[in-house]
């Protein structure tokens, strides 16, 4: 049975950074591995008047760094058509339909449509619109559409948003692409819970203390600077990103690992965040804006950021969840820019034994949480490496009954990382296959809104005392201090 998949991609914004960067990478792999062949074609279009032939060099210049052969990559661009095309004028999309249909013939793509919206999300409405009005969906074959984040900038709108793709596109047509969603070890936490019952029957409030999930970035603002000013790490980060990984560390195990399944747990887990009061905010959630030290200079201070900025670029939060399995166990989150190192990591704590009957005139000298068996930690370890790790304890080498924490480690060797699908790679393929598993959908994107609409809220209209943390720290003090008064820490530390 043959893997090939057929398709018309029409990217919206094929000229952007986006599109050079990741898509035609991605697109590009899936033809090296034979999944697109000789029955696909990809439409372009954006403002600039480029010519078909202008646009194959780009395409060529984005492969630049895979060192494929000259031949395959002059193949696979000429599967590549450019159009330019104002999103907002009816008439251009009377064009961007006869050349849909020319290629849907030259190339036998059966109807299927695939549409990339790799624009800014106040167009997807407007495009969604057109694709309707002038009929350029196709009654036969597939048609989906795939939409980038920021999927709305609060709950209202994204309703909105929603609201406006829906009127075009099924539920079940719209891919809302989240790229953590594709990364290995992402997609590994459920094999890791579901399938060994060694964790799966620990993984609750009995047996776990607390999950850490930290999301470090070391660079500062660069390109994104007009992006980030206007959102910040809160809806940046923890809306998106961060409350996908939760829900998929805490959802139940669901009756069949299918797509509708799968969405049925993750939304009952963030039913079950558990919805802060304004007063509780300041509480449970720290914000932070790096400042300026040696050759880094402040937030404020960055190309195209407002001087006066009062953006979070950190956020660090602790939530709890409202259900019997999770009643009591809090999550810590955090997230920023300018931190120590780039890295994501989820750290799961377990409670401590009861007692400790090892290390005796340790605890008899030193009656404190110190002389204590130090807690068993599962660590996944998401980028940059990929593996997973395990602390526990065991005996000191040499005389008596000293415990010492040891790390047993697992990691993909480097052959196999990096023959692994890039995540867009991977998501692509899923696209392709009508597979939105590793997709986001209304439910938990509505849920996650509500979530922290309450807490972006509250900042707003209280004013920080920014700047408040230094480049290559791990955030504001305050952050440890969120854990602290719970009796806790956090793993990493820098």
């Amino acid at each position: 049975m043959s893997k090939e998949k057929i398709a018309l991609f029409t990217i919206f914004g094929g000229t952007g950074d986006l599109a050079q960067r990741k898509l035609y990478p991605s697109l590009f792999k899936l033809y090296q591995k034979g999944y697109l062949q000789e029955h696909f074609a990809v439409i372009g279009t954006a403002r600039r008047p480029w010519t078909n032939e202008h646009y194959h060099g780009v395409i060529t210049d984005s492969l630049a760094s895979l060192n494929a052969d000259p031949a395959m990559v002059a193949k696979f661009a000429d599967h590549f058509y450019y159009q330019s095309h104002d999103v907002t004028d009816a008439q251009h999309y009377i064009t961007l339909k006869k050349l849909s249909e020319k290629l849907d013939a030259q190339y036998g793509l059966e109807g299927n449509r695939i549409f990339y919206l790799a624009m800014a999300p106040n167009f997807f409405g407007t495009i969604a619109q057109h694709l309707r009005s002038e009929n350029i969906l196709t009654p036969n074959g597939f048609n989906r559409v795939i939409i980038e984040k920021p999927f709305g900038h609060d709950f209202e709108s994204a309703k909105e948003l929603n609201d406006q793709l829906t009127a075009t596109f099924n539920e079940d047509q719209i891919y809302r692409i989240d790229h953590y969603l594709g990364k290995e070890m992402i997609q590994n936490i459920s094999a890791i819970r579901f399938g060994n019952n060694i964790w799966e029957s620990l993984w609750n409030n009995r047996y776990i203390s607390n999950i850490q999930v930290t999301l470090s970035e070391k660079l500062g603002v660069e390109e994104r600077a007009v992006y980030y000013d206007n959102s910040g790490a809160l809806r940046d980060m923890v809306q998106n990103h961060i409350l996908q990984i939760l829900s998929l560390l805490t959802m139940d195990q669901p009756v069949e690992f299918t797509e509708k399944d799968i969405d049925v747990e993750k939304v009952k887990a963030l039913r079950s965040l558990r919805p802060l009061k304004p007063e509780e905010v300041a509480t449970n959630f720290v914000r932070g804006q790096y400042g300026a030290d040696g050759d880094v200079q402040a937030y404020r201070n960055e190309d195209k950021i407002n001087p006066d900025s009062n953006t979070d670029s950190f956020v660090a939060g602790k939530i709890m969840i409202d259900n019997f399995r999770w009643s009591g166990v809090p999550f810590y989150v955090r997230t920023g820019k300018r931190l120590a190192d780039k890295f994501t990591r989820i750290d799961v704590v377990f409670k401590r034994p009861i007692v400790n009957i090892f290390n005796h005139d340790d605890v008899r000298a030193n009656d404190d949480a110190d002389a204590h068996l130090a807690p068993n930690v599962l660590t996944i370890n998401v980028e940059p490496t990929e593996g997973v790790e395990l602390q526990m304890n065991a005996k000191n080498v040499g005389q008596g009954f000293a415990t010492t924490p040891v790390k047993l480690n697992f990691a993909h060797d480097s052959a196999a990382t990096a023959n692994s699908p890039e995540a867009y790679e991977r998501l692509l393929h899923d696209a392709l296959n009508g597979d939105a598993t590793n997709f986001t959908h209304w439910k938990e994107v509505a849920y996650s809104w509500k979530f922290v609409d309450v807490i972006q809220k509250y900042w707003d209209e209280h004013t920080p005392d920014f700047p408040n943390y230094r480049p290559g720290s791990m955030g504001p003090t305050a952050s440890d201090e969120l854990l602290a008064k719970d009796g806790h820490e956090w793993v990493y530390k820098s």
